[in-house]
């Protein structure tokens, strides 16, 4: 990784978690102090530390290669806010990262000499330690494919072949997982309830309540022991009898004739003339009645063979008390176990069939329950004879299985309503409370900022005016155009600037006026100029100050978009008003994200304005050897990004500047008109296709001024072309309630698990207790995220497709306490897919992304809330959600379908269907006030099977899928191979990493004199440097070196060129008086 160590001892780094800026002199020990040794470079200048004699560099410092080193998280320059170290996200140790990014350095590569002290003491290494580390870095290089004595010819392409399988096993391997919880869901739904209470016959009720009074029901088909079969059937096999069954049986009771003991229950009771069973006679209501030819009953199992019985009757306890509860014995009918025996035959007989005790026990417990009885005064067969001879229906009752699955049922319908509710209730609560009062001034307040208040936003040390920082009320209706007017250019008035803010819909009125130093990072690959021009336009028209933000564009290579004549580099390039000075940059090196030889990049810095906004492009354009290649200089869009977070943490420990790094420095602090990079707070991510609207960034950066504890929050991104065809119909909706329902219930918890890279801001550095604690500059952020050799399936799902989700996983780990915001009244339009196979590649990244990151946000126990009423409990239900999507919707269609074509439909799983799909237009009324939002709403409820069904499959079996796709089309691709594939070896002597006053001295000529100041803090007055005459310059030591703007290696002055365009603001003006420290910082002796 490309972490450089600042001039501090690694174990005094690990007594402090932030860098302090202290202006008090240092201890007169022979070491500085350990909180100075952390300090960031001081404003207008890059001064350098006072060097000790125990660490003198060596004489050709400057001569030597820059070599990638990996600083393990125990020795890392800031410990992260969290209450226990955690290992690495993804799932290497920092001494295997180490290994595996030493064993891609060229054999023999010249490192750097480990400068004395460096680690503290050194001690000496084992022979056999030194013995394991030597065979270990063999095998390393042997599995990377370098040459070495025992490589083996053959070797990289069996590897190539090696790494799709294992990502292939991989892949397959969570397929099968995914497939078994979909499995598990299926069998909690239906299969949970047949094996607790499996299908039995259904039973028809022997009466009913009919105006008030209980009627016996009338059904056609007789009934046998309780059984109801079908009279025409029945007809038939008594036929085959010799009996005549007539319609006058209907609807009785026939057991009569049939012999019901199948089992021989009954054999040790029928002893001579004592018989359990009368003459298999069959009387009839209107006289008559049918006999065997030979006397015998009927065989129930023959009947059964013959014909399916329909159900059975059940009876209610009212069938057996009719006079109620206390009026028993009003019936002969008995319950035993769950069936009812009518005794009126026994009875009827008087003879003791069973015995006296069991005779007392049913006559005493009719109308009653005889289980228990029969039980304690008979055994086994007793109760078996007497079902097998006396049964006439079921009694209405349920199991203990049916209770169970009854509970358990209940019991998720109550919780995913609970969970729905919830959610929805906060979102609604953030939106109606919390989101107004994040930009006005004085914020959130007591239980709404607890969090806020915990993170010491309350303490007044945090909000005192830092260096360069204006912090009031702002009121443009009071015609103050103070803080309109700080934006101005000399090709913009006052005026005009102030009218662009007061004729918005929504005007930024009574919110927080800040003026914090903001990056707007644009990262652009294959775009057009139409959209990179509205992207621009947008930013540079916002209604913040245009004094205090500047433009960061990077092209990811000399990439040339489909249908495009120029490629993207020069349409930015032309977009700009360059200085004459800057118009033809040298192409500096600096350490890419990728393997072998792609490590080494060299890129453009490219000085300007764009409608009189400070503008740095950078063009990869790629080294020498690969200029004529395809997509040169192409590394990612992470890294992309990482340059802007490497350039923030090597400026703010004062660390040393790779030659981009020094590039962007003099330049963009040229730029700014002595304003130095370590005076920038915020960064504002914007992809090239998304529209600012004019109030966005005002309204982000008043948010993160109220609030010291927010460290990244992105606003709501609408589509721009919602009628361009189905596809982007379908995802008018999916956008909006994304935003105000998932985003906005995860705001009211503070942490937003992904801010969209399209448009999000996050903070480089935040106050606190006097000092400064870098956040998206700091080292174990970059660490992580800046790893170039992924090999697992997680890696490459968390590294190559979702880097701002992963960006964001990273700093809610590294900063659980700190939060993520979604302010709503920041506002943006972006173009989106209009063609589905563009939507399939772009929606395969984001879900696999999702699901990813989730799988390492569920294990940080650090966020907000506890057990189920946590932030973990929500990720944890959202990632089990993602996986079983297409589980739920098939689920769904077949509830409906069997709801719509059922008698008995589930009226609980409807009601719990329709308030899912019925809530958004709830939240619907309560945001937008817009009905056509209903109508965007019926569209992606339409395209539900796409949305849950058709897109996570595919993104599920394309695991192993890492490139972009049709997202971002190239001329003359023919497909996406990706740029971090290992190619060639990678030179580590090409990469110069100096000092700042190193890089200053060789282009200026002059030497810089080593003085150490120390660095100011919010405690500080503010001295802010606006080019005008009434305030006192930065530095007139700054003034004196960047007034003279001589182009690196470059051997003519440029104070003699061309003068500026009126359309770019004017160079500092020189000073009159010998360089001396500025103001509020102490030499150092």
């Amino acid at each position: 990784m490309p972490m450089n160590r600042p001039s501090m001892r690694m174990e005094d780094s690990r007594r402090s978690s932030d860098y302090r800026h202290h202006h008090s002199p240092p201890p007169p020990q022979h070491h500085p102090h350990p909180q100075q040794r952390m300090a960031s470079p001081p404003s207008g200048v890059m001064m350098g530390h006072q060097p000790r004699p125990m660490r003198a560099p060596p004489a050709n410092m400057q001569q030597q290669p820059y070599r990638r080193v990996s600083v393990s998280r125990a020795r890392s320059l800031s410990r992260p806010e969290r209450q226990r170290p955690r290992q690495g996200m993804i799932n290497r140790t920092p001494s295997q990262h180490r290994a595996a990014v030493g064993a891609r350095l060229a054999p023999g590569a010249n490192n750097p000499p480990m400068r004395p002290g460096m680690y503290g003491q050194q001690q000496a290494m084992s022979p056999h330690l030194q013995q394991q580390l030597q065979q270990q870095k063999l095998r390393q290089q042997q599995a990377a494919g370098l040459d070495t004595p025992m490589a083996n010819p053959g070797k990289d392409d069996d590897e190539d072949e090696i790494k799709p399988k294992q990502a292939w096993r991989e892949k397959v391997t969570l397929c099968y997982i995914i497939l078994a919880m979909m499995g598990a869901l299926a069998y909690v739904t239906y299969g949970l309830n047949q094996t607790l209470c499996p299908d039995s016959q259904q039973n028809l009720p022997y009466s009913t309540v009919f105006d008030g009074t209980r009627t016996p029901m009338y059904y056609d088909n007789p009934r046998v022991f309780g059984e109801f079969y079908p009279m025409d059937q029945l007809k038939d096999f008594f036929a085959s009898k010799g009996l005549e069954l007539s319609n006058d049986y209907q609807n009785m009771e026939i057991g009569s004739i049939f012999d019901g003991d199948t089992k021989g229950a009954c054999a040790s009771f029928d002893q001579g003339t004592t018989k359990t069973w009368d003459d298999c006679r069959l009387d009839s209501p209107y006289g008559g009645s049918l006999v065997t030819t030979d006397g015998k009953c009927l065989s129930v199992a023959e009947l059964k063979a013959a014909v399916k019985p329909e159900g059975s009757i059940g009876f209610d306890w009212a069938d057996l008390r009719p006079g109620g509860v206390d009026t028993l014995g009003q019936t002969d009918l008995v319950v035993l176990g769950d069936t009812v025996l009518n005794l009126t035959k026994y009875i009827n007989d008087g003879a003791l069939l069973f015995g006296e005790t069991v005779d007392t026990a049913l006559k005493a417990t009719r109308g009653n329950d005889a289980s228990i009885a029969i039980s304690y005064s008979a055994g086994k067969s007793t109760r078996d004879c007497l079902l097998a001879r006396y049964t006439v229906g079921n009694m209405e009752t349920e199991s203990g299985g049916c209770i169970a699955n009854g509970i358990v049922m209940n019991l998720m319908l109550a919780v995913i309503v609970t969970i729905i509710v919830v959610r929805y209730s906060m979102a609604l609560l953030f939106q109606w409370i919390i989101a107004k009062r994040l930009v006005k001034p004085g914020g959130r307040s007591n239980w709404l900022a607890w969090r806020s208040i915990k993170g010491g936003n309350e303490d007044p040390a945090n909000h005192i005016p830092g260096p360069y920082n204006n912090y009031g009320p702002m009121n443009y209706a009071r015609g103050s155009s103070a803080s309109i007017s700080s934006g101005a250019s000399s090709s913009r008035g006052p005026q005009s600037e102030q009218s662009s803010a007061l004729n918005l819909g929504n005007n930024p009125t009574d919110i927080v006026s800040t003026e914090l130093y903001t990056v707007m990072l644009v990262t652009c690959y294959s775009e057009g100029e139409d959209g990179l021009r509205t992207t621009m336009d947008s930013l540079a028209e916002t209604t913040y100050s245009k004094k205090h933000k500047c433009f960061f564009v990077i092209a990811d290579g000399m990439i040339t978009g489909a249908g495009e004549s120029k490629s993207t580099p020069d349409i930015v390039v032309s977009m700009m008003d360059l200085d004459p000075a800057m118009a033809n940059p040298k192409a500096s090196s600096y350490l890419a994200i990728a393997d072998g030889e792609k490590q080494l990049n060299m890129a453009k810095v490219y000085a300007g304005h764009y409608k009189g906004v400070p503008c740095i492009t950078i063009v990869k354009c790629g080294t020498e050897e690969e200029a004529k290649g395809a997509k040169a200089g192409n590394r990612g869009k992470r890294d992309s990004q990482l340059i802007l977070m490497s350039f923030f943490q090597r400026v703010l420990f004062n660390d040393r500047l790779s030659e981009l790094d020094y590039e962007i420095f003099w330049k963009l602090t040229w730029l700014m008109k002595g304003v130095t990079p370590d005076k920038f707070e915020l960064v504002l991510m914007v992809d090239a296709d998304t529209k600012v609207l004019p109030p966005a960034l005002t309204y982000m950066v008043a948010a993160m001024a109220n609030d010291i504890t927010i460290m990244g929050l992105c606003g709501e991104t609408r589509i721009a072309n919602k009628r361009a065809s189905w596809v982007t119909a379908i995802q008018v909706f999916e956008y909006y309630i994304s935003h105000h329902y998932a985003k906005a219930f995860e705001s009211l918890f503070g942490i937003v698990t992904c801010l969209p890279g399209c448009f999000s801001m996050f903070r480089i550095k935040a106050p606190k207790n006097g000092a400064w604690v870098p956040l998206l500059a700091n080292p174990d952020i970059i660490l992580e995220y800046n790893q170039n050799v992924v090999t697992t399936l997680h890696e490459k799902n968390l590294l190559l497709l979702g880097e701002d989700r992963f960006l964001s996983t990273l700093m809610l780990r590294t900063f659980p306490k700190r939060q993520m915001m979604f302010v709503p009244q920041a506002r943006c339009r972006t173009i989106v897919p209009d063609e589905f196979k563009v939507l399939l590649s772009q929606r395969r990244r984001w879900i696999n992304s999702t699901i990813h990151n989730l799988m390492e946000l569920v294990l940080v126990s650090d966020l907000c809330g506890i057990a189920c009423l946590s932030m973990q409990f929500s990720i944890f239900v959202d990632l089990i959600a993602a996986l079983v999507l297409p589980a739920a919707i098939v689920m769904t269609i077949y509830l409906i379908i069997s709801s719509a074509i059922s008698t008995n439909p589930q009226w609980q799983s409807l009601a719990l269907l329709i308030c899912i799909l019925g809530l958004p237009g709830v939240l619907i009324a309560v945001t937008t006030f817009k009905l056509v939002y209903v109508a965007w709403m019926a569209i992606y409820i339409i395209a539900l099977p796409i949305w849950n069904f058709v897109l996570p499959l595919y993104s599920f079996w394309h695991f192993d899928d890492f490139s972009w796709g049709a997202t971002r089309v190239v001329a003359g691709e023919k497909k996406d191979k990706g740029h971090g594939d290992a190619e060639g070896k990678f030179d580590s002597s090409r990469l110069l990493m100096r000092k700042w006053e190193d890089w200053e001295a060789e282009r200026t000529g002059q030497r810089i004199t080593r003085n150490r100041f120390t660095l100011k803090t919010p405690l500080d007055p503010p001295l802010a440097f606006d080019g005008k005459s009434t305030v006192t310059p930065v530095t007139p030591a700054f003034g004196s070196i960047f007034n003279d703007r001589k182009m690196f290696n470059s051997s003519t002055s440029l104070a003699s060129n061309t003068p500026t365009p009126t359309s770019t603001p004017p160079p500092v003006a020189p000073p009159s008086h010998p360089p001396t420290p500025p103001s509020g910082y102490q030499q150092q002796q």
